[in-house]
C-alpha cells in the first residue's frame, strides 16, 4: 500500500447462471467473464508487444510476493512482461518510471499507483501514446485506465470493524491508517469509522495517520499507548508495514499478551502475508483480511492483454468470483474476493499466504 516519499522505509497497499444472464445482454462487450470478451477496435499493440510493470515499493512482504507472482502469471497469461520497476515509495519517481517505460516502446502498462491523484500525470502520458494501462491495488482519482484490479477496500474497513466490535464490548480502539492520498487509505479509514459509529457505539475510535510508514506507525503508537494504556483493540490497515512495528511496540511496553490471556489487545490487520498468519497462530494478532497478491498479478496480466487486444468490459459478475463495478469516476474496477482469516481458517491451503515459501 502506497506511500509519499522514497526516504521512508516501508509504505504501503483491489458466476454461474447469474453471470451468464448478465453477460447475455452485453452483446459485443464483455461483462466480467474472463471467457466472454468482445473486440472493440485496436488498442496498444493489437494484443502483442512488451508490457511494463511498475511496483510501488518492495519493502513490504505483500509487494515482494506480488513481484514474485508477476513473471509467473505473465507467462501463464501469454504476456511479454519486462522486468518489474520499483518506484521506491516515491509518487514523482513513479511518473518518471511510466515515462521511461513508454519511451522504451511498451504496448501496455500494469501500474500499482502510489498516489491516487498524482498518478493522473502518468496515465495522461500513456493515453497520449495510445498505450492502455491497468491499475492494480489502488484506483486513480482521474485518468484513463482499462481496468482497476483491486479488492473492495470499503469491505476491509467494515470487516475489521465487525471483528473488533464482536470481540471488544466497549472501550478504546485505534486504527493505524494508511496514506489518505491513496483511495485505499481513505476507503478503509472512512468505512471503519462509519461502521463503528453505526454498529458499535460503545467503542471509541482513536486514529494514527501513518501514511504506510512503519517508523511513523511505531512512534505514534508508542505515544498513543502512553496516553491510553487501556487500549482494547487495534486495526492495522497494512500488515506488510505495520505488523512488525506494532508487535515490537506492544512488546516493549509489556502489552503483547496472547489471545486468551488477560490484557490481550484484539488486533485485526489487512494483507494476508505469511507473517500475519504466523502471528495469528501464535495468538499475537487475531485476524487479517487476505488481500489477493496472486490474483492481483494474474488479473493485472489478463486485463492488460485484453486491453491491448481492444477488448472492453462492463459492470457485472465475473467467472472468477468477483464483480466488476463502475466507480464514481467512471472507471471500471474488478473487485476481487478478500476473505477474513482467523485462527479457524489460517491453515487453509487455498490462501496465497500459505503458498509462499
Amino acid at each position: 500500500m502506497p506511500v509519499r516519499t522514497a526516504r521512508k522505509q516501508n509504505r504501503s497497499r483491489i458466476t454461474g447462471v447469474a453471470a451468464l444472464a448478465a453477460c447475455a445482454s452485453l452483446l459485443l462487450t464483455a461483462c466480467g467473464s474472463t471467457k466472454d470478451t468482445g473486440a472493440s477496435g485496436a488498442a496498444g499493440g493489437g494484443g502483442t508487444g512488451k508490457v511494463g510493470v511498475i511496483l510501488p515499493l518492495l519493502t513490504s512482504p505483500f509487494w515482494q510476493s506480488y513481484n514474485d507472482y508477476v513473471p509467473k502469471t505473465a507467462t501463464s497469461e501469454g504476456v511479454d512482461a519486462l522486468k518489474t520497476v520499483n518506484s521506491n515509495s516515491d509518487p514523482s519517481q513513479q511518473i518518471t518510471d511510466i515515462n521511461n517505460e513508454l519511451n522504451q516502446g511498451v504496448k501496455g502498462l500494469v501500474v500499482a499507483p502510489l498516489d491516487s491523484a498524482a498518478i493522473q500525470a502518468g496515465l495522461d502520458q500513456a493515453e497520449r501514446k495510445g498505450v492502455p494501462v491497468v491499475a492494480v491495488d489502488v484506483a486513480p482519482d482521474k485518468g484513463k485506465v482499462a481496468m482497476v484490479v483491486r479488492a473492495d477496500n470499503v469491505a476491509y474497513g467494515e470487516k475489521a470493524c465487525d471483528y473488533l466490535g464482536q470481540h471488544v464490548s466497549s472501550g478504546k480502539v485505534v486504527q493505524i491508517m494508511g496514506d489518505l492520498a491513496s483511495v485505499n487509505g481513505r476507503d478503509r479509514s472512512e468505512a471503519f469509522r462509519a461502521c463503528v459509529k453505526k454498529k458499535y457505539p460503545k467503542l471509541k475510535v482513536l486514529e494514527i495517520p501513518a501514511k504506510w510508514e512503519s517508523d511513523t506507525a511505531a512512534a505514534k503508537l508508542d505515544t498513543l499507548l502512553n496516553a491510553n494504556p487501556d487500549l482494547k483493540g487495534i486495526y492495522m490497515q497494512a500488515g506488510g508495514v505495520y505488523l512488525a512495528p506494532t508487535l515490537q511496540t506492544l512488546k516493549s511496553k509489556n502489552m503483547l499478551k496472547a489471545a486468551g490471556q488477560k490484557g490481550h489487545i484484539v488486533i485485526v490487520s489487512n494483507d494476508g502475508i505469511p507473517q500475519e498468519f504466523d502471528a495469528i497462530r501464535k495468538g499475537e494478532i487475531d485476524a487479517t483480511v487476505s488481500q489477493p497478491a496472486d490474483a492481483y498479478a494474474r488479473y493485472g496480466m489478463y486485463y492488460i492483454k485484453a486491453a491491448m487486444e481492444g477488448k472492453t468490459f462492463k459492470p457485472g459478475p465475473t467467472d472468477h468470483d468477483s464483480t466488476i463495478v463502475k466507480l464514481p469516476s467512471g472507471i471500471l474496477e474488478d473487485q476481487l474476493p478478500a476473505p477474513l482469516v482467523t485462527k479457524t481458517n489460517v491453515d487453509d491451503p487455498k490462501l496465497w499466504g500459505n503458498t509462499v515459501k
